[in-house]
């Protein structure tokens, strides 16, 4: 085996590889803080809510779970527009990520409101607590505590599935490392990097992680 190592010609181009990811990071943190909006509010949904919303959350997170994620992506990005909803590839996928999100992060909320005891929330309605008043303060954090490692490693998976978007030429970083490699025809190099790139944010975003849950629900637990 002859193959000479050649970095150079990626290193140069460190301004594209940088714009790249940040814009993955953007698009991962934005979808991650919507992403777990929708599923905060869809767990709401199946374990409160209404029979019409029981109904259509399950419906929403059926489609989504049992779909890939890049038939997901192109619906948002290919379909939609034919009806007459046109989107930038940047908002299509973000849009796509949030849906994703949503769906798999409302079955790991769900799960850890249902793991709440009920003598707590009755000891909430004791205190004349209103039903919104109880999720908040009663459930959701306790919850939020409980699954918050499987919460994590969801928005992680995330991080690295964005990867996809770049079949939609939404410029994250692999997008740039296709561009560059279809100019320097290094890409053994090129994807060394990029693999890289994506370890050190994987780790990043975990340290990220720790510290939000060290700051914000790391107390102690009085049940």
């Amino acid at each position: 085996m002859n193959y000479q190592f050649q970095f150079d010609a990626v290193f140069a181009a460190w301004p594209l590889l940088l714009k790249g990811t940040w814009i993955t990071i953007q698009l991962s943190l934005v979808a991650t803080l919507l992403g777990l909006v929708v599923a905060v509010f869809c767990a709401w949904g199946k374990t409160s809510g209404p029979g019409w919303l029981r109904f259509i959350v399950n419906a929403y997170i059926e489609v989504i779970r049992n779909t890939p994620f890049l038939v997901q992506l192109f619906f948002f990005f290919f379909a939609l527009p034919a009806i007459g909803l046109r989107w930038s590839p940047y908002t299509a996928a973000l849009t796509a990520m949030v849906v994703n999100l949503g769906a798999y992060a409302a079955e790991i909320v769900r799960a850890g409101i249902e793991s709440i005891p009920r003598g707590q929330i009755e000891a909430g309605r004791a205190l004349n607590l209103k039903g919104w008043e109880i999720f908040r303060f009663v459930i959701i954090k306790p919850a939020l505590k409980a699954i918050y490692p499987a919460l994590t490693s969801q928005f992680i998976l995330l991080m690295l599935s964005s990867a996809v978007v770049s079949v939609i030429s939404a410029d994250d970083l692999t997008s740039v490392a296709a561009n560059l490699q279809s100019q320097t025809f290094r890409s053994f190099e090129i994807y060394i990097v990029v693999a890289c790139i994506y370890l050190l944010l994987s780790l990043a975003f975990s340290a990220l992680f720790k510290l939000i849950y060290q700051r914000t629900l790391d107390y102690p637990d009085r049940r």
